[in-house]
């Protein structure tokens, strides 16, 4: 993609886990290579936890520093290799006084570790008669927004839980930005109900992109990922959506629609902000 172009190939790789860490990083890295190899991408996604199964009994077992660690350094390797960007979906990651976090690397055709976005807001749910999880038994929150730059196209990061608060996503709006991409895993419970709501939502409320990459769905997993990655447009319509296994999922973005649905439906800028008002705090 040149500089002065609006359109930008994205690949969203649903993959299939497993409890061994290399192989699941060699999986991504075939896979990865297959969709550069068959589809020229300018960027390419990767699933939440997608090097070690998603759970908190397993966070601290396979977290790794940032980004010195076996999976960055495979993914600065393959960003380098096939001048792309990579939004590493998200690593368990060991960090400072040994806490950890769920954290998303993102990677630049040059190798290099432009962004890490740890997950601000911590899947804490008891739904009677679907699912218990706690993060907050093993991860600490992170606390800062993530942008990237791609192009010339601001860039939201958050990750699967995060998808559930409106402000995050509208100070990425505040800032900006013309899409949000959530490595996330939702579960047999929320997904069906809330997977496409939620990024519909996202997308409508802040008209821009909405980009979400799954685990492909593995039925003998302890947490069953629901699966069905997604692309959403500005208008709020499904652009492009896998099913549950595993799949590549290829969009062709054109962020021109960003600024034209921007205009016809003017929100933004008829906000009542004598009123109300959505504003970052400094810490």
């Amino acid at each position: 993609m040149s500089k002065v172009s609006n359109i930008m190939r994205l690949v969203l790789l649903q993959l299939r886990g497993s409890k061994d860490k290399v192989a699941n990083v060699k999986n991504a890295a075939r896979t990865i290579e297959a969709a550069v190899k068959e589809h020229h991408p300018r960027l390419i996604t990767l699933p939440e936890c997608f090097n070690a199964p998603y759970g908190t009994k397993y966070f601290r077992e396979y977290s790794e520093t940032i980004p010195d660690g076996y999976t960055c350094q495979e993914l600065s390797n393959l960003a380098k290799k096939h001048q792309v960007y990579i939004v590493g979906g998200t690593i368990p990651e060991l960090g400072e006084n040994d806490a950890i976090y769920n954290t998303c690397t993102v990677w630049s055709p040059t190798g290099d570790l432009v962004a890490k976005h740890r997950k601000m807001h911590l899947f804490d749910i008891d739904v009677k008669g679907g699912i218990r999880f706690k993060e907050s038994e093993t991860l600490s929150a992170g606390n800062d927004f993530t942008t990237i730059d791609v192009d010339g196209h601001k860039i939201g990061i958050g990750i699967c839980y995060d998808i559930r608060f409106e402000e995050m996503a509208r100070l990425y709006r505040n800032a900006g930005c013309e899409m949000i991409i959530y490595p996330a895993a939702f579960n047999m419970t929320t997904g069906p109900l809330h997977w496409e709501l939620l990024q519909r939502a996202r997308a409508n409320d802040n008209q821009l992109f909405v980009v979400t990459t799954s685990p492909a769905r593995d039925a003998s997993a302890e947490y069953v990922a629901y699966g069905h990655s997604m692309v959403v447009d500005p208008w709020a319509k499904v652009q492009q959506s896998a099913s549950d296994g595993e799949e590549t999922v290829v969009a062709d973005i054109d962020f021109s629609l960003v600024e034209q649905v921007r205009q016809q439906i003017p929100v933004f800028g008829q906000r009542r902000l004598d009123l109300y008002g959505t504003e970052k705090k400094s810490k």
